[in-house]
């Protein structure tokens, strides 16, 4: 897939189980629950909506730490051009990179921004969002292919899990997400005239036996 694609989105989306979670409502007084969920961090190609790299991870923990070992696990195999993300990963650690790998990333600025000086990636960044906003915007709004991305994935194999087990969690969802790639592969070969060839895949470097 990496004839097609050049351009990347990243989110996060979540996968209920049946598991449940209580905790004391300091508010209210009163103990509450909630049904636990599996958090998805992922990244896809804007235009065939292939994922190219995911992290699994517990229902609490916060998207921008998973940003950067995205991005350098889809620069193992994609020639990167720009990388479109919300407000939730916005820091100089996701910024740089992107730069590194000379790739453009569109993370949209919050109100309390201090303006930067200088030349850095987020310098740049900030210049393009704050003078050529209309312009920002057409690359940030690719970030909504991702949200297609879960969409799809929940549509075709359901939005929860059946695995109690912590590792059975994350292999339940690692499968949904290679359902949907073998999708996505199957679409591209009809629609773009891919040819995939699977002899040059070494099955060892990937763990199958």
């Amino acid at each position: 897939m990496k004839s097609v694609e050049s351009d990347f989105a990243v989110d996060s989306s979540g996968f209920s189980t049946s598991r449940f979670v209580k905790w004391f409502n300091k508010k209210y007084g009163y103990e509450s629950g909630n049904q636990e969920w599996v958090k998805v961090h992922l990244m896809c190609g804007v235009n065939t909506h292939v994922v190219t790299s995911a992290e699994i991870s517990g229902w609490m923990a916060h998207d921008t730490n998973y940003f950067k070992p995205l991005v350098e696990a889809t620069n193992q195999n994609f020639q990167i051009a720009e990388i479109s993300a919300d407000k939730g990963y916005l820091s100089h650690d996701n910024v740089n990179p992107v730069n590194q790998i000379h790739a453009k990333p569109y993370i949209p600025f919050k109100t309390n921004t201090i303006k930067p000086f200088g030349n850095s990636a987020w310098a740049r960044m900030y210049h393009q969002y704050m003078y050529h906003n209309e312009r920002f915007m057409e690359h940030y709004h690719k970030r909504s292919n991702v949200e297609s991305v879960f969409s799809m994935i929940k549509a075709k194999f359901g939005d929860s899990i059946r695995s109690k087990s912590d590792s059975g969690q994350v292999n339940e969802v690692l499968c949904k997400v290679l359902d949907h790639n073998i999708c996505v592969l199957i679409q591209s070969i009809h629609e773009l005239g891919i040819e995939p060839n699977f002899e040059s895949v070494n099955m060892n470097n990937i763990g199958v036996n």
